[in-house]
């Protein structure tokens, strides 16, 4: 039986955002490998293996459940994770023009609005769940959240400005390459929480009356996340082939297998940390009660304010002015904030029951 427990269910998505955050920070170990090789190695832990064996561990008689669903809900979940794949990998891509400081405020803004709300739109629930104890607190969360990630942009403008002027600094930064890369990424990753809040919502329930409890999400991952290793394989393959890279897989220019199984440790812990961000998200969602909807925003929100955490300790922000240093901790704080309103708007749906 799951029990509602919004403050508890926001713990775990601080967890789960927490890893989404480290999971790329094992890149910058990376010697000998280009970004094809690595990408569709940690994908290979994230999208496919990491969901299978999560799902076969505790989803009990998992044949039965995939025999209550509809084939339109597997299919129609498989398919938005083929769309959400081409924004993962467009966000990796932005990641190494823009940083991951902006490219977390911008991409996984625009798929905190996007994921939190379309669903109930499209479906016409929104006015109900406005009826609701607390609904206004929500709502007023994602807009000061929204309102954090923008500051967040702005403050990535001005440290882009800042490293134009520092010539010394060594830092490839592009925000004409990496601004484009971010607004696919966060439109197409925004698919992401409609599948799980929405068509793929059924699978959920039928692992639930076969008792995964607090584990009914993993089996929605089976499907979102494969579709998601589809297209990034097809991706990743071709670049493979396009600059002749598959050789990588099993050796290096420099021939050292130390070297090689380093890579693909680091590639192992990448895929681990991400697929974790999936596993707490599925806890912390179970548990939100009467406004379940708000947990992509509150993943999100907590996954920007952690990677711009991130972002200070890889030292993205060293040569800045300390009026771009005033600008991330305005984002940083506007942001808490966002987090506390949305726990406070579910506690209150929640004490309503």
């Amino acid at each position: 039986m799951v029990v509602d427990n919004p403050l508890l269910g926001t713990v775990l998505h601080s967890i789960g955002a927490m890893c989404a955050a480290l999971c790329y920070t094992p890149q910058q170990k990376l010697r000998g490998w280009t970004w094809q090789t690595y990408w569709v190695t940690q994908a290979a832990i994230c999208w496919l293996i990491g969901p299978i064996i999560g799902a076969l561990l505790t989803i009990p008689n998992i044949r039965t459940v995939l025999g209550q669903v509809p084939g339109r809900v597997m299919v129609g979940t498989f398919c938005l994770g083929l769309v959400y794949g081409i924004g993962g990998t467009t966000f990796g891509l932005s990641i190494r023009y823009i940083g991951y400081s902006l490219t977390y405020a911008i991409a996984i803004g625009i798929s905190c609005v996007l994921g939190t709300l379309t669903g109930p739109i499209l479906k016409r629930e929104l006015a109900q769940m406005l009826d609701k104890p607390g609904s206004t607190w929500v709502l007023g969360g994602i807009a000061v959240g929204t309102i954090g990630m923008a500051l967040c942009g702005l403050a990535g403008r001005l440290k882009e400005l800042d490293l134009q002027k520092d010539q010394g600094a060594g830092i490839r930064f592009s925000l004409a390459k990496g601004l484009p890369l971010c607004l696919v990424a966060g439109i197409l990753s925004g698919i992401y929480g409609i599948a799980i809040n929405d068509v793929g919502k059924p699978l959920a329930e039928a692992a639930a009356e076969q008792g995964a409890g607090y584990w009914q999400t993993n089996i929605v991952y089976v499907f979102i996340n494969s579709g998601a290793f589809v297209t990034t394989f097809v991706y990743t393959l071709y670049l493979s082939l396009k600059q002749k890279t598959t050789r990588e897989f099993i050796r290096l220019e420099s021939g050292s297998a130390r070297r090689l199984i380093v890579n693909y440790l680091l590639a192992i812990l990448t895929g681990c940390l991400w697929y974790s961000q999936f596993l707490f998200y599925g806890l912390g969602y179970v548990r939100m009660g009467s406004f379940k909807f708000s947990s992509w925003a509150i993943h999100t929100i907590l996954l920007i304010l952690f990677s711009t955490a991130a972002g200070l300790v890889l030292r993205e922000w060293i040569g800045c002015r300390r009026k771009t240093h005033w600008a991330l901790a305005a984002a940083l704080v506007v942001l808490i904030v966002a987090v506390l309103v949305l726990t406070y708007g579910n506690y209150l749906g929640e004490a309503a029951v």
